[in-house]
């Protein structure tokens, strides 16, 4: 077996993993957990589900021949670029182009759009060579371009995804200063692994944009843009000009949301044919609960999701947790559930998929149905058929140093995701807040790696705004027993400051060993919009308008 000696520059953010010699029995990562030194990484399989007969032999998917690449109808690089950049290791002194997308450390679900390549020039480089080494091609893919971006061409991306999967890719980026014929100030950036996992991530999202207006866009899973899913005037249920923080419905039809009209609730058909339409089963006592302000985002689960029970809980009065009745036509249709042994306020609350349990947020730090300072802790209460019962705190979640907030399920239950900030801070778009998992029922919280942006960016967690995690509707699991869970969340680490989605998924193994990887931007999504507080699941939205 060759093996493959990575020099990292700068640090590479994922949680501890390892990879074993091939015949290895562990079911470990792709990627070796270690930082800043030197990395020896085999190059063989993440996991013992490894498929032999599907990486045998040396695949072409990527040319045997460079690519020089003439952006935007700019100059194209110089025919001699290999031998102006020569081998690898010129220029292999720290200080070249900055990769900010993919990161390094980051892992692709099997189904995502295309990878494009972004980095940022350092010292005057306008001569660039990208490099992505995959251990079963016959050639590693290298390109030459005089611009900051290249994206694979869509069938390059269809035969790596399915012949290189789970196995450990490298990335490397070197740049220089050309002119007269010549490359000076030769250095090299950015250099890691990358990996593509074997399952697909599934469904669509659908997010908040307040640039232009307020409205919710989406997409499916491998669009290359997005699409316009909800705008205020379109909600039939009351007139509104504000729609902002929401929620899919189980059935992926409706999205519940929270608007301006004194904080109350709304729900909303985005199913194609049928932008904005009130549900046919919200009754008219239903639609007054939802009504009743304030009121904060609404949550629901697929347990309580049918003809005869369709059920939302939400925060009521910036005090409690309260459910609604959605198809009651008269009477009453909405109740407080009782908590016991937690005298402070509710608020954002999750409820389980199997519709026996809620996470909520324990404060009394809430106005209107938004955070504000703390302290906050997340606590759980059973549902019990409406009645509540004995609050108790998530263990691992509701630790007096931190505020604990914006908690959501996975979708097996197992799982979750939730904010951490120190105390005294306000939780609202906090610039401190970072992406945490823990399991459902207490434990040793994991920091996601995720958190952090490229150090060589200059942007550094805390200080990015990585919030509003969502789960990705269902779990891709592997015959060697390992679970993919991708995360979905909002970050402020663009070079604008803007708020933009990224991805990220939490890798679990046979033995619980949790690995995290680095983030993955969304490169579909508008770069000049503020993007916020996304949703995950099967959402039916109508297909999306080609790429511009």
């Amino acid at each position: 077996m060759r093996r493959l000696v990575i020099l990292v520059i700068g640090p590479i953010a994922m949680g501890s993993a390892s990879i074993g010699a091939c015949g290895d029995d562990s079911g470990e990562s792709l990627f070796d957990g270690g930082a800043g030194d030197a990395q020896v990484q085999d190059e063989n399989r993440l996991g013992d589900g490894y498929a032999a007969d599907a990486h045998q032999g040396s695949f072409g998917d990527f040319p045997a021949n460079p690519i020089v690449d003439s952006p935007d109808g700019a100059p194209a690089a110089p025919p001699n670029s290999s031998t102006l950049f020569g081998p690898l290791d010129a220029g292999a002194s720290a200080g070249g182009p900055c990769l900010v997308e993919p990161e390094v450390g980051s892992l692709y679900p099997n189904n995502w759009l295309r990878p494009r390549f972004h980095w940022v020039a350092a010292n005057g480089e306008n001569l660039f060579e990208l490099r992505v080494h995959a251990p079963n091609q016959q050639n590693d893919l290298v390109v030459y371009t005089p611009g900051t971006y290249w994206t694979m061409p869509k069938s390059m991306w269809d035969g790596l995804r399915t012949h290189s999967s789970d196995l450990p890719l490298t990335v490397s980026v070197r740049g220089g200063v050309y002119a007269s014929n010549t490359l000076s100030s030769l250095a090299l950036g950015s250099m890691g692994p990358l990996g593509i996992a074997p399952v697909d991530a599934p469904g669509s999202i659908v997010y908040w944009t307040t640039s232009g207006g307020s409205s919710l866009k989406g997409f499916t899973i491998g669009d290359e843009s997005v699409g316009t899913e909800l705008v205020p005037n379109q909600v039939q249920q009351f007139s509104t000009n504000c729609i902002g923080c929401h929620t899919s419905t189980p059935d992926g039809l409706f999205v519940g949301l929270s608007t301006v009209n004194g904080w109350n609730d709304a729900i909303a058909s985005i199913e194609q044919g049928k932008t904005g339409q009130t549900p046919p089963f919200l009754g008219a006592a239903g639609k007054a609960a939802l009504e009743h302000a304030p009121r904060g985002i609404l949550s629901f689960s697929a347990a309580h999701w049918q003809n005869g029970d369709h059920v939302a809980v939400t925060t009521v009065d910036d005090v409690t947790i309260g459910w609604v009745d959605l198809e009651a036509t008269s009477g009453a249709a909405a109740g407080d559930l009782t908590r016991t042994g937690d005298p402070r306020g509710a608020g954002t609350p999750t409820w389980s998929h199997d519709g026996n349990t809620i996470v909520y947020v324990s404060t009394d730090a809430i106005t209107t149905g938004r955070l504000s300072v703390g302290p906050a802790d997340l606590y759980s209460v059973p549902y019990a058929n409406r009645q509540g019962g004995a609050a108790t705190p998530v263990m691992g979640a509701s630790d007096p140093n931190f505020n604990e907030y914006y908690p959501v399920y996975a979708p097996d239950d197992q799982w979750l995701a939730f904010d951490r900030i120190g105390n005294g801070m306000d939780m609202y778009n906090q610039p401190a807040a970072e992406v945490n998992v823990i399991p459902a029922s207490g434990g040793t919280p994991t920091r996601l790696a995720a958190n952090d942006p490229p150090a060589c960016s200059g942007k550094k967690s805390p200080g990015v705004t990585n919030s509003w995690p969502k789960w990705a509707p269902s779990v891709g699991k592997t015959n060697d027993g390992r679970a993919f869970y991708w995360i979905v969340f909002s970050s402020t680490r663009d070079a604008s400051g803007r708020p933009q989605l990224f991805i990220s998924p939490v890798m679990v193994d046979k033995q619980n060993k949790v690995t995290t990887y680095a983030a993955l931007y969304l490169w579909n999504q508008p770069a000049g919009e503020n993007n916020h507080t996304p949703a995950w699941d099967t959402f039916k939205i109508p297909p999306t308008p080609p790429p511009n």
